[in-house]
């Protein structure tokens, strides 16, 4: 069953405040899995996003991407005593509601945005990628990375990107954010760097796993500079996107 609600939850933390998150990605998972009203959830480290090596890890940044039953169930997220305790370490955070708009493959064994109809789309969109490396193969896909990354950060109408992971090293994946689906479209598509990767991912076997979701954005309440987004001199905190 697709959900009608994903949301993705980040927060930025002092440096002082990392033995603590640490301790908390140790524990939460499963405290976050047994919240009434959630499907499936993900406490993830993240990283800048030009690699997947350990320089790539940001300490100060740590997400959530949460599942929901309802948008009920979702609105009691911040109260819980997992948002409250992210919450009070956070110097700033941001959520982030989705709507899935199509998903292809598996995380952890299991499809957890269901099979989307896809369906039109205006305004802003998050592209999700997700993997399980190989170990023999890590190698060569981490040589691979540079040039796809460095093509991601001069797209057209890209607002934010970051990597994510569940591990330092081979469990990992990104989150991009997009004025539109054309832009994301063009990137993906059209992009020679980009087409290159994925030309080589069924001949490489770079993955044990993979998944790429699409998703369309609503709400975006919070401090976006935390995903990486500068907003625009003026701009509400709280912006709506696809309705």
């Amino acid at each position: 069953m697709t959900p009608d609600l994903v949301t993705l939850h980040v927060w930025r933390i002092p440096r002082t405040a990392v033995p603590r998150a640490l301790a908390r990605m140790a524990t939460h998972p499963a405290r976050l899995r047994r919240m009434p009203g959630v499907r499936f959830a993900k406490l993830l480290g993240t990283g800048t996003g030009t690699g997947f090596g350990p320089g790539d890890t940001d300490l100060t940044r740590w997400a959530a991407l949460v599942v929901w039953d309802s948008p009920a169930a979702a609105a009691g997220f911040d109260a819980s005593p997992v948002g409250r305790s992210w919450d009070r370490l956070a110097r700033a955070g941001v959520r982030v509601e989705l709507r899935p708009l199509t998903s292809r493959g598996e995380w952890s064994g299991r499809r957890p945005f269901g099979e989307p109809s896809g369906g039109r789309v205006t305004g802003p969109v998050l592209a999700l990628t997700r993997a399980r490396l190989r170990a023999r193969r890590a190698v060569t896909f981490w040589r691979a990375i540079p040039p796809v990354a460095a093509a991601l950060r001069d797209a057209p109408g890209l607002l934010a990107r970051f990597g994510v992971g569940e591990a330092p090293l081979g469990w990992q994946g990104t989150v991009s954010l997009w004025r539109d689906p054309a832009d994301l479209v063009a990137f993906a598509y059209r992009h020679p760097e980009h087409r290159a990767a994925i030309t080589r991912t069924p001949t490489e076997g770079w993955y044990a796993e993979e998944l790429f979701a699409r998703f369309a954005v609503g709400d975006v309440v919070g401090d976006r500079t935390v995903l990486g987004w500068a907003a625009p001199a003026g701009d509400p905190e709280t912006v709506r996107g696809n309705a």
